[in-house]
């Protein structure tokens, strides 16, 4: 008669648990309903909150990136290589240098003694005519700098002596402007190193110094000097 004693044990039991189960929902009003509901909402909850801290953590990590982007572009851009200015298209440490005195001069009569009407009016001494460009003309003493030599002057560019002058001796350059007040706002007078790129031949046409001003790799430069 075992399986009586079995049998009223598990009727036992779950008597047992039934009251167990009446007196808590009477005594804490919360029903086996509204329990899954809370553990549902509970689970809600925590996965809102996961949620959250993720998108959180996606908008900081988007916003270091924005951060983060301009210096990159920069770096990207510096690593092109590409100069910002005439003077950074050149290394003139492999050149020799030599210091001077460099003025201004003009085509005009202040400097040259010559009129428009003149008929050599604005033609160097080389033949070709006076030109402020990537390539200028200027003046120097030819037994230092030869008929066609390529100087860079930092503050000026690349200067080509086409002409000499009474006052141009030794370790003295004059550099071309189109008008006195150009000479006197944009130099005046300085003692600058300048560097020899090209010692000239003593000769000087102006299919060379059109070619030389024509440089495709030079001409973003053109405007920063060209203003006639």
């Amino acid at each position: 008669m075992n399986w009586k004693k079995w049998i009223f044990r598990v009727v036992f039991n779950l008597l047992f648990v039934g009251a167990l189960y009446t007196t808590a929902t009477n005594i804490s009003n919360v029903s086996a309903n509204d329990l899954k509901l809370w553990l549902t909402e509970d689970h809600e909850a925590v996965s809102l909150k996961s949620n959250s801290l993720e998108i959180r953590k996606t908008v900081l990590n988007q916003k270091s990136l924005n951060e983060q982007q301009p210096n990159q572009q920069y770096i990207s851009n510096a690593s092109t290589g590409a100069a910002a200015t005439l003077e950074e298209t050149i290394d003139v440490t492999k050149y020799p240098s030599t210091t001077v005195i460099a003025t201004g001069y003009t085509a005009g009569a202040e400097s040259t003694g010559k009129t428009p009407e003149h008929p050599g009016y604005g033609i160097t001494y080389s033949g070709i005519e006076v030109k402020r460009d990537l390539y200028s003309t200027i003046a120097a003493d030819l037994d230092v700098f030869p008929i066609g030599t390529i100087l860079f002057i930092p503050g000026y560019g690349y200067g080509v002596v086409a002409d000499k002058g009474s006052a141009i001796k030794g370790n003295k350059i004059d550099l071309y402007y189109h008008t006195v007040d150009d000479v006197y706002n944009e130099w005046g007078k300085q003692t600058v190193d300048v560097y020899v790129i090209e010692e000239g031949n003593g000769t000087l046409t102006e299919e060379q110094f059109h070619e030389w001003n024509n440089d495709e790799a030079l001409q973003v430069f053109r405007k920063d000097i060209i203003k006639n």
